[in-house]
């Protein structure tokens, strides 16, 4: 079995999936390894975020939330929890490039974060995978590493 398959039979796991810190081993195969466990891979890219406006912005274009999504932490939540605008077996999420927005914005980063775990863990108990992946230099409280 080839890395990119093992990856992908993880992928499939509900119970495993949640917070990650996106490593580097993990983002070269993610993309492959997504595919062929048949799951879309939604990148969100938060370089410019530094505020919680432009982090519910970018997420909201990226995950392509319908036009409803109230742009507030109720609704990022609504949005994740029913993601019937994009039917699927699982979720991968990757959150690229957010430390610039974890370091000016240090409590929204760390609410975001919870927000995505509990969907996370909603989304397990009905037996779907969705899994965040969050790009960072920097070691942060709930983000697991991939073993």
């Amino acid at each position: 079995m080839t890395d990119v398959e093992r990856l992908a039979h993880l992928l499939r796991q509900p119970l495993r999936a949640g917070l990650y810190r996106l490593t580097c081993s993990v983002a070269d195969l993610l993309g492959p390894a997504a595919q062929h466990a048949g799951l879309p891979i939604l990148d969100c890219d938060l370089a410019s975020c530094t505020d919680k406006a432009g982090f519910l912005d970018c997420v909201g274009a990226a995950l392509g939330f319908p036009d409803w999504f109230g742009r507030n932490w109720d609704a990022l939540a609504d949005c994740l929890g029913d993601m019937g605008w994009l039917p699927a077996d699982g979720y991968v999420i990757v959150l690229a490039s957010a430390d610039r927005f974890r370091a000016a914005a240090e409590a929204d980063f760390d609410t975001a974060l919870e927000i995505f775990d509990e969907a996370a863990q909603d989304w397990a108990r009905d037996g779907v995978p969705m899994w965040i992946f969050v790009d960072t230099a920097v070691s942060v409280a709930g983000l697991r590493d991939l073993v």
